[in-house]
């Protein structure tokens, strides 16, 4: 195993050279399921080591040869941090450890919050995602930019940064949003610049899009209270949904029905504006998932002009091209 970890670190000499002189030092370090162990990945996250598991553990001991090794070659300190993530459910087996240590992380000149153990499952930034934000930061200045499906907001800080002149970041966790505020501050952007709305996805983009809000109630159930927002087209909206995931006012399902979180984003998407879409399934081809996305245009009412891949770079390595993120620009 180390010596398929060290043989990837050389591989990525070049391209770790070319991240730092763009003042970036999030990266993936080693890619098992394309690097040859299969759910193991290492990742750097600025003065932290990341270490996860998603089939089998390994020892304290492996642990410490990796981060030696990763340590060596990078010619740094790092924190490290194990999270093993093979039970079923792919949640952390010490999923009940909290700690407060934290540090600071950059990406393309941008400062992001990096926490250790924290109430969350995932990384508070999705590396493999740089080559959206990176789209984001060299296509956002001068445009009204929506963040749907926000998290830590990554995308709308970005955007805010490259000189967007409103940023709305949407996203249903609370604890998400704050980190995002925080990311906000580390990067000096006010009020003005960056605004968070914490809803669901559905009673938000609807409202947006001008759609009346419905629910799903039950017998003698009451009408949930949702926050209201008022209608608003964006130049540039980027829709980054979760696989599955289901409230009372309507059901993600990437797989079956990844038009009902996509007709919503292009009806809030200006007439001549952009849409980064992004789907995340590893067993949905991107070619099957262009089809989708393009007749859920045409039927929607927004034909699209132009469509441009986005890969992630070359940290997540894919020998077929297959790759589990999928990410398009449609110009509509």
């Amino acid at each position: 195993m180390l010596d398929l970890i060290q043989a990837a670190l050389i591989r990525r000499r070049s391209l770790l050279e070319n991240l730092q002189a763009e003042s970036s030092d999030c990266y993936r370090l080693f890619h098992g399921i394309n690097e040859g162990v299969p759910g193991l990945t290492v990742d750097r996250y600025g003065p932290q080591l990341l270490i996860q598991t998603f089939h089998e553990p390994v020892s304290s001991g492996d642990c410490e040869l990796i981060h030696a090794a990763v340590e060596a070659f990078l010619n740094c300190a790092l924190e490290m941090l194990y999270s093993d993530r093979s039970s079923a459910n792919s949640r952390r087996s010490d999923d009940y450890r909290v700690d407060s240590w934290e540090g600071i992380a950059h990406e393309l000149g941008v400062s992001y919050r990096v926490k250790g153990k924290h109430k969350g499952q995932d990384p508070l930034l999705f590396l493999d995602m740089r080559a959206g934000r990176r789209w984001i930061q060299q296509n956002a200045s001068g445009k009204s930019v929506l963040n749907l499906f926000s998290y830590t907001c990554g995308v709308g800080v970005v955007a805010a940064v490259a000189g967007a002149t409103r940023v709305l970041n949407v996203d249903f966790s609370t604890r998400s949003l704050d980190i995002g505020r925080e990311n906000a501050r580390l990067n000096h952007l006010n009020d003005q610049q960056i605004d968070f709305f914490q809803s669901d996805f559905f009673t938000a983009a609807k409202q947006l899009a001008n759609i009346p809000v419905k629910q799903r109630l039950g017998r003698g159930r009451k009408p949930k209270p949702f926050p209201h927002i008022a209608k608003e087209q964006f130049d540039l909206v980027f829709l980054d949904p979760p696989r599955w995931a289901k409230s009372a006012f309507g059901t993600v399902d990437l797989i079956r029905d990844y038009p009902s979180v996509l007709k919503l984003a292009l009806l809030a998407t200006k007439l001549g504006g952009q849409l980064l879409c992004a789907n995340n399934v590893a067993s949905v081809t991107y070619e099957e998932w262009l089809a989708i996305v393009l007749r859920c245009a045409d039927k929607a009412g927004c034909p699209v002009k132009r469509v441009t891949r986005l890969e992630p770079e070359s940290d997540f390595p894919s020998p077929d091209g297959q790759f589990p993120l999928k990410l398009v620009v449609l110009q509509l």
